[in-house]
């Protein structure tokens, strides 16, 4: 399959806005755990203070709602794969089959639905099928499945193999490392992740300080 042909038939895809209602969703939760947290900071300073208590449960969640659930709402869903990516993955690395118990991909190249997964064991032609799914991987996100690589598993050079060969190709900021599989994510899905975890540093670093300046005040 020619690298154009690819293109057109995986080209990717973002997924719907989250819409406003899941937004305001997402907006109150976070009001209500910054509340719930200077309602923590009221009871520790003065439990007597009900209407007080109450007013901070209530009003952060109305106001992360408002705030917070326009800009919330904008966020798109993942892009469900369905079964053409796969069928494209499979027909990429169709030349590679080594026949029956071996490696085929029909057996070893499948879907979960968000990402594509190749169980690289049993394979002799290791560089040229990371070579060929790593065209995938601009697209969608590619799991290869290479163990641990301790000295007692099955192919203990297996990962090592496909690691350097990542690491050769593709920047570190798109590839990820599990216990038993290697994972390479297209572009748009490093930007996600990196937009996320922005998200949860500022919300880390936000709470204390609210909730110091909150303690200032009620005591």
């Amino acid at each position: 399959m020619s690298s154009a042909s690819l293109d057109e038939n995986m080209t990717a895809k973002e997924g719907e806005p989250v819409g406003l209602g899941t937004g305001l969703q997402a907006g109150a939760f976070m009001g209500l755990y910054l509340g719930f947290s200077l309602s923590v900071v009221s009871v520790l300073t003065d439990p007597s203070q009900l209407q007080r208590l109450v007013t901070l449960m209530c009003i952060p969640p109305m106001l992360g709602a408002i705030i917070l659930g326009p800009f919330l709402g904008r966020r798109r869903r993942p892009v469900f794969l369905g079964s053409k990516p796969l069928q494209v993955a499979r027909e990429l690395l169709n030349p590679y089959n080594e026949g029956r118990g071996h490696w085929r991909v029909l057996s070893h190249v499948k879907s979960d639905g968000m990402s594509i997964r190749i169980d690289m064991h049993n394979l002799t032609n290791i560089v040229g099928v990371v070579d060929a799914a790593l065209e995938l991987a601009d697209h969608h996100t590619v799991r290869f499945i290479v163990g641990q690589g301790v000295a007692n598993s099955r192919q203990p050079e297996l990962r090592a193999k496909v690691l350097n060969r990542i690491e050769e190709k593709v920047n570190i900021s798109r590839r990820k490392r599990s216990a038993k599989s290697i994972e390479v994510s297209p572009e748009p899905t490093v930007k996600y992740v990196d937009q996320q975890r922005k998200i949860n540093r500022a919300i880390l670093i936000l709470l204390p300080i609210f909730s110091f300046f909150a303690w200032l005040e009620m005591r």
